[in-house]
């Protein structure tokens, strides 16, 4: 027997609704039980059946948990309120790390510590299908990293472990940038990322450019420890609006001071200087007001990116007026 639902009415395998929504099947599953939807069919077999409109609304569903959106917020809305939300700017809807501890951090560590890649990686896909990216990087990689730095200050985490953290990251979250990117269209700023010669962690640029994408910016990824002359040159070639730098704690805070002056005074006017991480998180600028923005906290960006558009949007206005 086959079948009897017309074609594209419920049309759907499961592997067909998680190969293009990117979400797992065990979290459709749950999601049935939990939420009530997805309803799909059934096939003569009691295999699931997924329409096309379920398809449409699970694509935004996941739009929306990329955004940092909850799952239970969202996921049995219909899809009328899906568009509403999937318009609304995100700058507010960002959730911060917990700031009393990470409970979770000790099973992370754990899996770490017995080399148990292919756990890591799992633990950060079901991170993923549940979180979505946005709240992936600011609630886990963020956090976790964090641990991850101090567990390797005091012993108990050595290089191979610390190793086998970033690579899992960087396996995991590349796939779902790649797919972010390619859902949504790109708009100003256009962002170029890099750190400073001596600066070489990656992974604060990585979670950056997650976040940057999901506010609709083109990126222009460098990679780590690029000259500042190279940097300046980099971001006339590429037209860049902003170029945004990740500072380690590791910098001084006379470094990450000298090496922003220099960069400002190479870069076109135009252009802004956004830096990032925890080399600048409770450090007052010295520069003059407006060189450069300091972004301590991953959850600036969205607030960075509102601001420069705005400001765009004040500065066409005004030379429409005066043309």
């Amino acid at each position: 027997m086959t079948d009897p639902s017309p074609p594209g009415s419920h049309g759907h395998s499961i592997a067909d609704v998680e190969r293009d929504t990117g979400l797992a099947k065990d979290t459709l599953r749950v999601w049935e039980r939990r939420y009530g939807f997805p309803s799909p069919a059934r096939d003569p077999q009691g295999e699931r059946r997924y329409s096309d409109d379920d398809l449409a609304r699970l694509r935004h569903v996941r739009r929306l948990l990329d955004a940092g959106h909850r799952p239970g917020r969202v996921v049995a809305l219909p899809l009328a309120q899906l568009l509403a939300l999937d318009t609304q700017p995100s700058a507010g809807r960002m959730h911060a790390p917990a700031e009393n501890g990470w409970p979770e951090g000790a099973d992370w560590l754990a899996l770490m510590q017995r080399m148990d890649a292919a756990g890591l990686r799992d633990a950060l896909q079901r991170s993923l299908a549940e979180r979505g990216l946005a709240r992936t990087v600011t609630d886990t990689v963020a956090p976790l990293s964090v641990q991850v730095g101090l567990a390797w200050l005091d012993g108990r985490l050595a290089v191979p472990e610390e190793h086998l953290f970033s690579e899992a990251v960087q396996q995991v979250l590349r796939p779902a940038l790649a797919q972010a990117m390619a859902a949504r269209p790109s708009q100003p700023p256009r962002v170029l990322l890099t750190t400073v010669p001596g600066e070489p962690h990656s992974l604060g640029l990585l979670m950056a450019e997650c976040l940057l994408v999901l506010e609709g910016c083109e990126t222009v990824p460098l990679g780590v420890q690029t000259p500042l002359v190279d940097i300046s040159r980099a971001a006339v070639a590429a037209r860049a609006d902003v170029v945004a730098l990740g500072f380690s704690a590791m910098q001084s805070a006379r470094e990450v001071q000298t090496q922003l002056a220099r960069l400002r005074a190479a870069l076109p006017p135009e252009v802004a200087l956004w830096a990032g991480g925890r080399g600048v998180a409770g450090r007052r600028p010295r520069l003059a007001p407006r060189a450069h923005w300091p972004l301590p906290r991953l959850q600036d960006i969205a607030v960075a990116v509102a601001r420069w558009r705005a400001e765009a949007a004040q500065r066409a206005s005004g030379a429409a007026r005066t043309a």
